[in-house]
């Protein structure tokens, strides 16, 4: 390394570009410019460079000529270019080479829909233009197959037994390969079935592209070897998408310099927190480039002795992302993330983003503050970068006098020249004051100063949810800021959160730039294992770590590095068998242990300890399995930080004193300069410091200190707590909305970490909620379209059993259908909450989630031929499961298996008595974690207060329904009708009049057919929650779901009809099939869009050892301007499909094939969607059973568009027979037959005309891209 020349960091972000460099004599140089300013430079990193390099040596460098490398040693960048491709779809054209009957795999993906109430279904284009079916199949060997033939043995990478049962087609694979070129495509991306330990298949394939022309090849098994073929097929897709995008990029850059920067060390950040040669850039590894950089800055340099040991959480807020990690010592890294649609398997630092930053768009809407999703974006921006873009953050901080426009870069305007715009931020504010104030009476400042508030809470709530889903305690957390925007909120976000203490490092404002300058050089080598960790294998685990190992350092010896310089660390990803959560574990020091272990340390230890931290508890009988090997080489490469300031001799001496708005008015202010304040210098609040990279708010009880390395450090004080009044305040019920959402979100997290079942802990199948006194929803979390109203019936059914004989300390457990159940596998668990000297309880909080057993005739509690409720498991109406502090265990146990002892062929009580007992636990202990929450508002706030504003966030969610039913009335009339008919003829009829004066309605079923001889009946709540989901879908934005969205509504449901059902009628059929039907006719009735699949196609297989339950996808209806979406669920449920890989490993089958139905959607203006078509081959005997519909009466189409396709269901015996299987049966299976499963089509929307459909292309404004573990989960969670 030369000492003598120019090393510059760079991070090149959505709005900005950072550059931090050192100068040959050591001084440091910072700069910010414009990461898109194409009249005045076409690449920002190279122009920050270039000024820097002009202004150091005094040498004049024009614009448009190549700069000079000569006295420059490194460059270190991390970039947007891929995340911004992989947003604008503006990579590489490429294709897709996938296995034969998979074309549309990577279409349907995991068959979840995005947001669950967008009526039109809006998801990212794919990133290929054409997909080729490579003739081939791989199956794995299994001890339970009874198949007689099944082709060529083979052994995996990883040992294993393989078969190939249709050799790969190399002929028909060349020649559609010379078509794909011949049409321009020269990127391909291949992934095929269980390539990831057998690629053989895809080696050959690349010969072949190569040997056609094809220039850029992706493999999935090199790319990133692990099971599970969606997420490894993404990661392909988007390596041959944006990887050739990026060498575009970087030669563009290097082209920029002279000799293409020949000589000069050029690295890149890659999202795991490495850096990477510029030649090894992949697109799959560098969608976090740029926030990864911000991690290693903070990790680096303000943990451990600046932190005191506590654990940091850092939090990135830029101009359009803000960004939240946390550091305890140790990387925390994800191995699939979603970005922009597509879900990419590759390491990844775990950066959640969580809102858009500054610019971040500000609304007032139906009484309520609302900040974001909507983003300003880099373009045009907030209003006050005077480019006509809405009011944001931003500009409430401008506003109340946080950012002071003098001390602000001057690179606004046309010429980019320009300082902040105060007048037109101030002029904004007037008209939306105006509007605020239609309803309320608030000042300018106090609206702002709502805003910033509810921006706050809005943070507050992912960062809560970070560390409670590991187990940590946010309050023991120490808060490390940084981004150009951040240092204005994170005094107030620490207090909301408990914490203590900020830090800002000196470089906060260009915090990912530094950590580019600290970082190491990394080489990550992966394969898969999938076998058990125990002694037999550890000789094996060894060996392949010692392999990888070799190749890392192998790697980074030919990058120039020496051996002295490179260490690697070993990891394995671990789960317990028969689970889907796989943690990534060192090695744990072996200490004095006598177990025996791996030569590289005692993975195990390590695996359990994170286990029980993170979940709570650990299933010790369990074997554990190793899914895959990692090892990750590090050579040491980045800058020291020992650099440090001399200590104050005087008092800090501001430079002005400025007005800076507060709650309860303006305060004077002292503002500072960062670069004049010196280690003993001590700032009180209220205080405002300033560098060039961004401002810092030091609120008032709190004091900032400079530490001897340059860094702030603000302590937070007490402070004295701020009184509420019981009148609505606007600002006050946006932050209330928040904090009801956050304790039902956190209810979540603790019953996910402490629940056993792969039903409530992995597939997230619960609700969580919050109830007032009267038992009235106030809120709900996740949002499960059948939980909606179904939890509040629950509990308001408790109040009416019960009367006065609910006491501190019980808990109720419920799950039948006249007590507001929906199907009897949903355990409702009820606490009363009880406060100080009340004689009642002051609210409830509940907890619903799916057993996957609960006894009954069949294996799952959901037997499709069902006709009594006695006949699906046990039933609780109103159980005390704990009184007195007493968990009930004993009484628990005989009611589940109560169902055993009735004369009933096959009826059976509970067949996982440890699941429901250790799942019930949970969701106690998730009801006492709620009860702690409440109770925590109660004591801040007062119940009083509490209460009041549970009454105005309900109030606010009534009146957003009401404005919606006035419009309807206003457009459609006052009388609406519809009926649709049951797969058996029953008829639901549905009649809505509506009273346009007071904005409500009534939903009268009087007409629907009565109750049946079977199990599609439908509880009453089934019902209210699917008016419910209607209701906010019809909405169209988000709004409070609780109570108040059934005020306006009146619901006659007539007794013993299909949707009211009697006591002992069967329902399980309801839940999950009329439940979809009652949706399609209310949105009929509505005439909001044509008919969806209106079935959730639940598809049962196993025997006395095993079983496996899913629900399939199909065709959404169309719309008004919208076609329907293919190959998705809708509307009551969002299940994922269990990945085709997984599956096959875990059951005895092999998925032939699953695609969309092509054609099934209806024709119209707008077409539907089509359907799945699904075909399972049977490796050994078992019991098939489907429950469905829409196998009869086909979806509807609206407006004169055509019906959607019927769905069948088939089952081919393997003397090729062919069975027409109805829409519910159960039937024995053998080795060799074949379920086809076609799902139903989507409805059209309105007359086919000539031009073809052409849907309409909304004006929305840019939402930034969530992202990170956080929303991973929450996902999950609605897509139970």
């Amino acid at each position: 390394m030369s000492a003598g020349k120019f090393k510059f960091a760079i991070d090149r972000g959505g709005t900005f570009t950072d550059v931090y460099a050192i100068c040959p004599d050591g001084k440091e140089r910072v700069t910010k410019l414009l990461s898109v300013d194409p009249s005045n430079y076409p690449d920002a990193p190279r122009e920050g460079i270039r000024r820097i390099l002009e202004e150091e040596l005094g040498n004049k460098m024009p614009a448009n000529e190549p700069v000079d490398t000569s006295m420059i040693d490194w460059i270190r960048m991390g970039t947007t270019v891929a995340t911004n491709a992989l947003l604008e779809r503006k990579g590489e054209r490429m294709a897709l080479v996938i296995t034969s009957g998979f074309r549309d795999l990577l279409y349907i993906g995991n068959q979840a829909r995005p947001k669950i109430f967008d009526l039109k279904i809006e998801m990212p284009e794919g990133l290929y233009e054409a997909v080729v079916e490579a003739k081939e199949r791989v199956i794995l060997d299994s001890p339970r197959c009874q198949l007689t033939a099944k082709g060529r043995q083979v052994d995996a990478t990883n040992g294993e037994k393989l078969w190939i049962i249709e050799e790969l087609d190399q002929e028909h694979l060349k020649r559609e390969l010379e078509e794909i070129h011949d049409k321009g495509i020269s990127s391909i991306a291949v992934v095929l079935m269980h390539s990831y330990i057998y690629p053989a298949h895809e080696e050959i394939i690349e010969k072949i592209a190569r040997s056609v022309g094809i220039e850029s090849v992706s493999l999935s098994s090199k790319i990133m070897p692990m099971m599970r073929i969606v997420p490894r097929g993404f990661t392909a897709a988007s390596d041959a998408y944006l990887t050739p995008h990026i060498q575009r990029y970087l030669q563009g850059f290097c082209s920029g310099f002279k000799n293409e920067l020949d000589g000069v060390n050029v690295l890149f950040m890659q999202s795991d927190g490495g850096l990477t040669p510029m030649d090894s850039f992949s697109g799959s590894r560098a969608i976090l480039s740029g926030p990864a950089g911000g991690v290693v800055g903070y990790a680096r340099t303000l943990y451990g002795s600046v932190s005191n040991g506590l654990p940091v959480i850092g939090f990135d807020m830029g101009g359009t992302s803000t960004d939240v990690s946390r550091y305890d010592g140790a990387w925390e890294h994800v191995f699939e993330t979603t970005t922009a649609g597509v879900t990419i398997q590759a390491p990844q630092l775990d950066v959640n983003t969580v809102a858009a930053g500054g610019g971040s768009m500000l609304f007032f809407r139906d009484g309520m503050f609302v900040v974001g999703p909507d983003s300003a974006g880099a373009h045009p921006g907030p209003t006050c970068y005077k480019k006509g873009g809405p009011l944001t953050v931003t500009d409430a901080n401008l506003r109340l006098g946080r950012l002071i426009p003098e001390y602000f870069p001057k690179i606004f305007g046309k010429h980019e020249n320009e300082p902040l715009d105060s007048a037109a931020t101030a002029h904004a504010f007037q008209q939306l004051t105006q509007q605020v104030n239609e309803l309320f009476e608030m000042t300018e400042e106090e609206v702002a100063m709502g805003f910033i508030n509810v921006a706050n809470e809005a943070m507050c709530r992912p960062i809560r949810a970070l560390t409670q889903a590991k187990g940590h305690d946010t309050s023991r957390h120490i808060l490390a800021c940084f981004g150009g925007a951040g240092g204005q909120h994170a005094c107030a976000i620490a207090r909301s959160l408990g914490m203590k203490v900020v830090l800002i490092h000196r470089y906060s404002g260009i915090l990912s730039a530094y950590g580019m300058a600290l970082a190491d050089v990394v080489r990550e080598e992966q394969e898969a294992c999938s076998k058990p960790y125990e002694i037999d294998n550890f000789e094996y685990i060894d060996q392949r770590i010692n392999v990888l190992s070799k190749r890392c350092r192998e790697s980074l010896i030919s990058r120039g590095f020496q051996p002295d310089q490179i260490h690697t660390e070993p990891y394995l990803h671990m789960r317990y068998d028969r689970t889907d959560c796989a943690l990534l574990c060192g090695p744990a020091d072996p200490g004095s242990s006598s177990r025996h272990m791996s030569s590289h340390g005692d993975f195990l230890e390590s695996f359990v300890e994170k286990y029980k931290t993170e979940f709570g508890f650990t299933i010790d009988e369990r074997p554990v399995i190793v899914d895959d090997i990692r090892v990750r080489g590090i050579a040491k490469t980045g800058i020291q930080t020992t650099k440090t300031l001399p200590a104050a001799t005087s008092p800090a001496t501001s430079v002005t004193m400025s007005p800076i708005y507060f709650e309860g008015g303006y305060r004077d202010c002292s503002v500072f300069l960062l670069k004049d304040l010196l280690p003993g210098h001590s700032i009180p609040g209220p205080a405002m410091i300033i560098d060039q990279l961004g401002t810092i708010i030091v609120e008032p009880n709190s004091t900032a200190e400079l530490t001897v390395q340059g860094d702030l450090r603000i302590t937070i004080h007490d402070a004295p707590i701020s009184s509420i009044g019981l009148e609505l305040d606007a600002v006050q019920l946006s932050i209330f909305s928040h904090r009801f959402m956050s304790i039902a979100e956190q209810m979540g997290r603790i019953l996910q970490r402490t629940a056993v079942s792969t039903n409530i802990k992995e597939r997230l199948d619960f609700s969580c909620a919050l109830f007032g006194p009267d038992g009235g929803l106030v809120s709900n979390a996740p949002h499960i379209p059948v939980h909606l109203g179904a939890m509040q019936e629950a509990v308001q059914y408790q109040l009416r059993a019960r009367g006065s004989d609910i006491l501190p300390g019980d808990v109720f457990l419920s799950n039948h259908p006249s007590a507001g159940g929906s199907h009897l596998p949903d355990l409702t668990v009820i606490t009363p909450v009880f406060w100080e000297k009340q004689q009642k309880p002051v609210f409830y909080v509940a907890s619903r989630g799916h057993h996957a057993d609960i006894g009954g005739i069949t294996p799952g509690s959901m037997p499709p031929h069902s006709h009594m409720l006695i006949e699906e498991g046990a039933v609780f109406k109103s159980f005390v499961l704990v009184r007195d502090g007493v968990f009930r265990e004993a009484e628990l146990i005989d009611a589940l298996n109560a169902p055993g002892k009735i004369d009933i062929p096959g009826a059976s009580g509970t067949r996982n008595l440890h699941d429901n007992l250790s799942d019930l636990r949970a969701q106690v202990a998730a009801n006492q974690k709620g009860i702690g929450l409440v109770s925590e508002l109660m004591v801040y706030y007062g119940l009083e207060v509490v209460q009041q504003y549970m009454g105005y966030v309900r109030h606010n969610a009534e009146m957003a329904v009401r404005s919606l039913l006035k419009e309807v009335a206003q457009k459609s009339g006052q009388k609406l009708e519809a009926e649709d008919f049951m797969d058996d003829g029953t008829r639901i009829c549905l009649s809505v009049a509506i009273d346009p004066s007071q904005g409500s309605a009534t939903f009268d079923f009087t007409g629907t057919g009565c109750q049946v001889w079977g199990n599609t009946n439908a509880p009453r709540a089934v019902s209210l929650s699917a008016i419910i989901y209607c209701l906010r879908s019809l909405v169209g934005h988000d709004i409070p779901l609780n109570q108040g969205c059934l005020v306006p509504i009146q619901v006659i449901i007539p007794e013993a009809c299909l949707l009211n059902p009697y006591p002992e009628a069967g329902v399980v059929g309801g839940n999950v099939l009329t439940s979809q039907r009652v949706v399609d006719v209310v949105l009929r009735a509505f005439g909001a869009c044509a008919a969806s699949q209106g079935c959730m196609n639940n598809i049962t297989f196993g025997d006395e050892t095993m079983g496996y339950y899913e629900t399939v996808a199909g065709g959404s209806g169309a719309g008004p301007d919208w076609n329907g979406r293919s190959g998705i669920h809708s509307h009551m449920t969002n299940t994922r499909i269990t990945d085709a890989e997984v599956l096959e490993r875990r059951y005895p089958v092999i998925l032939r094939s699953f695609c969309l139905r092509n054609g099934s959607g209806g024709h119209g203006k707008y077409r539907g969607g089509d359907g799945i078509s699904r075909e399972l081959l049977f490796r050994q005997t078992m019991t098939l059973s489907v429950l469905t519909e829409r196998r009869v009466y086909a979806p509807y189409g609206l407006a004169g568009g055509g019906d959607g396709a019927k769905g069948s269901n088939s089952l081919l015996r393997r003397n090729g027979v062919l069975l027409n299987l109805g829409a519910k049966c159960s039937v024995p299976i053998h080795a060799g037959d074949s379920f086809r499963l076609l799902t139903p089509g989507g409805g059209g929307y309105g007359v086919e005309d000539k031009e073809g459909n052409k849907p309409v292309v909304t004006a929305i404004a840019t939402k930034f891209t969530e992202r990170g573990s956080v929303y991973e989960f929450r996902s999950l969670q609605e897509s139970a």
